[in-house]
């Protein structure tokens, strides 16, 4: 390549050999001999006579010379830039699939480039550097998706566990609502139940109110069914009782006489019938006789005992009484199988039937 450029002092510079390397074109002092003749060539100290801005100048076009011969010499060198492996090479799971789909897996291209350029363990150490950061950050994604999948699972358990605890409160509040409203069910029943039977004893006791004065101010004798309203007769004599039946009746025979038979005369009344005084006397005993239960000896003036037997009360214990005057009441003290007023007459200490001896004072059993 020629130049013909000017040098610094204004010099004329021959154009510059092609041919060879730099090393055998060697300037003399003839070839450097200025042109014009303006300037002459000096000897330098040691044996070279050359001029310094010439061999500057000369050095400059060798190097430049040489350097592009030896530049256009030199065979082209290939570059390549190694390619980066995919995500799931990177991760791990590449190389994974392709061995375990039984396909060969390629070399990486950064190790291929390595080996062409001539570098030699670089493609090596450059493969295992990646696969270990490859693997760092698969363990790190790892790490992370079991730490959210914990985190989700925890989460959920306790979802479950506080829907559990709502559920199980719902349920024993609906439990405890039911008993309580059984509770006061039942409550409205007893009181219900108890203000019907507190009316009806108070309705009883109305009726056994009404009885008793009603038999107290009746006159007049009874009918043998019970039906008679008096308890007096003419002469001074009175029937026990009012509102009655008859029942049993004196000499009965059967087992639940001690004796054998019936010793007296049953009048079968509701509990707390007033019972009367047939006659006028004195009581001369009064209280618990046994199978008797609560009894009462009246004696007349004749001295006819009258015995009044399974009272439920006694009005009169002891002293003298008029006929028809209430002395005790009806009860079933004693061995009875209802409640009713057994009357025995005795004369002389032996029983006589009582239906007769009060036929014999003019009343009407």
């Amino acid at each position: 390549m020629a130049s013909n450029s000017p040098s610094p002092e204004g010099i004329d510079v021959p154009e510059t050999p092609t041919a060879g390397a730099w090393g055998e074109w060697n300037p003399t002092e003839d070839s450097a001999r200025s042109v014009r003749g303006k300037h002459r060539v000096l000897k330098q100290r040691g044996g070279l006579a050359r001029s310094s801005t010439v061999l500057g100048v000369g050095v400059i076009a060798a190097v430049g010379a040489g350097g592009i011969a030896t530049a256009q010499d030199r065979p082209q060198v290939a570059i390549s830039m190694p390619s980066l492996p995919d995500l799931p090479d990177l991760l791990g799971g590449g190389g994974h699939a392709a061995g375990a789909a039984g396909t060969d897996t390629a070399a990486p291209a950064g190790a291929a480039a390595a080996q062409s350029a001539g570098i030699p363990g670089q493609a090596d150490g450059r493969g295992h550097g990646q696969a270990d950061a490859g693997e760092a950050l698969r363990h790190r994604i790892l790490q992370q998706a079991e730490s959210q999948q914990e985190a989700v699972e925890t989460q959920a358990r306790a979802d479950a566990e506080r829907t559990a605890r709502e559920a199980a409160a719902q349920e024993a509040r609906a439990q405890k609502e039911a008993a309580d409203k059984e509770a006061e069910t039942a409550r409205a029943a007893a009181e219900k139940a108890a203000a019907e039977k507190a009316e009806a004893d108070r309705a009883a006791e109305a009726a056994a109110t009404t009885a008793a004065k009603a038999a107290e101010g009746a006159e007049g004798g009874g009918s043998g069914s019970g039906a008679g309203a008096g308890t007096k007769a003419s002469g001074g004599y009175s029937l026990p009782t009012s509102s009655y039946t008859l029942t049993s009746h004196y000499g009965d025979s059967g087992s639940m006489w001690s004796s054998g038979h019936h010793t007296g005369l049953d009048f079968a009344a509701p509990t707390g019938t007033p019972v009367k005084a047939v006659g006028g006397g004195k009581v001369i005993s009064a209280g618990w006789s046994g199978a008797y239960g609560y009894r009462i000896v009246l004696q007349l003036d004749d001295g006819t005992e009258v015995w009044y037997c399974h009272l439920s009360s006694m009005s009169v214990t002891s002293g003298t009484v008029g006929a028809g005057e209430t002395i005790g009441r009806v009860g079933a003290t004693g061995n009875v199988t209802g409640a009713h007023l057994h009357l025995e007459v005795r004369k002389g200490g032996s029983t006589v039937d009582p239906l007769a001896w009060l036929e014999s004072k003019g009343l009407s059993v």
